[in-house]
């Protein structure tokens, strides 16, 4: 694993919410395990989108009521083809608004019709770049240790608005010097051996790495510092 974002692939699911409550869910194909939770999740899926179009049909007919019979899209119609794409995607790894439109347009679908798959996954629940960005910055602070730089840039390769990336930052506690002072002590260790210069060097290139900016080099002298002082002794009473 290396310790750019950029290049590192996220398999994340089930997308849930990780600061406050949040009102249920439609579950996520990724939610499901083997393939009889796939087969249940999309049929579950095909119902639900069966009952939205037949909402949308009476709307589009108030005066009689009436609903008429829509023959569904052949297995080779291209729509059809895209969303099986686009759902087999959501079962192994969540994407973002903006990664869903991408994987929809490769199957050169006019605007209408991406939109149109996109509005309905939204309104189920399978897409959402809230709860994807509260997701990754879980995984981003208790796993790989990183800083709010290196995290709101993460967010943003994977398409994830600013605001919606401001507001998730915004949840996470004031502990950016900890986290990094956190890292920096279980680095300290490894640069015994290299002079003062070096190791600081070392130390404060991976803590800007990760994303710790101006606290880069304060943490890592700390760091170094701690390891370096004599272990404190208790008092000694003698009989």
């Amino acid at each position: 694993m290396t310790e750019s974002t950029g290049g590192e692939r996220d398999s994340l699911a089930p997308v849930i919410p990780l600061f406050g409550s949040r009102a249920d869910r439609t579950p996520t194909p990724s939610q499901t395990d083997g393939s009889d939770g796939a087969a249940t999740w999309h049929a579950t899926w095909i119902a639900d989108r069966a009952a939205s179009d037949r909402s949308a049909a009476r709307a589009a007919h108030p005066a009689t009521g009436t609903v008429p019979v829509v023959a569904p899209a052949g297995e080779d119609d291209a729509a059809a083809v895209a969303e099986r794409v686009l759902l087999r995607k959501l079962r192994t790894r969540s994407l973002s608004i903006r990664e869903a439109r991408s994987v929809l347009r490769e199957h050169e679908l006019e605007e209408s019709e991406i939109e149109g798959i996109v509005d309905r996954f939204l309104s189920l629940g399978y897409l959402d770049d809230t709860a994807l960005a509260e997701q990754l910055i879980d995984k981003a602070t208790s796993r790989k240790a990183q800083g709010r730089m290196a995290i709101a840039q993460g967010l943003s390769q994977r398409g994830i608005p600013r605001e919606v990336i401001d507001e998730a930052l915004d949840q996470l506690p004031d502990d950016e010097a900890e986290r990094a002072l956190e890292f920096a002590r279980s680095k300290a260790r490894g640069l015994e051996g290299l002079d003062r210069d070096t190791a600081l060097r070392r130390l404060a290139g991976q803590l800007a790495r990760r994303g710790y900016g101006s606290l880069a080099l304060s943490v890592a002298r700390q760091a170094l510092d701690e390891f370096a002082a004599p272990p404190r002794r208790g008092v000694r009473f003698e009989p």
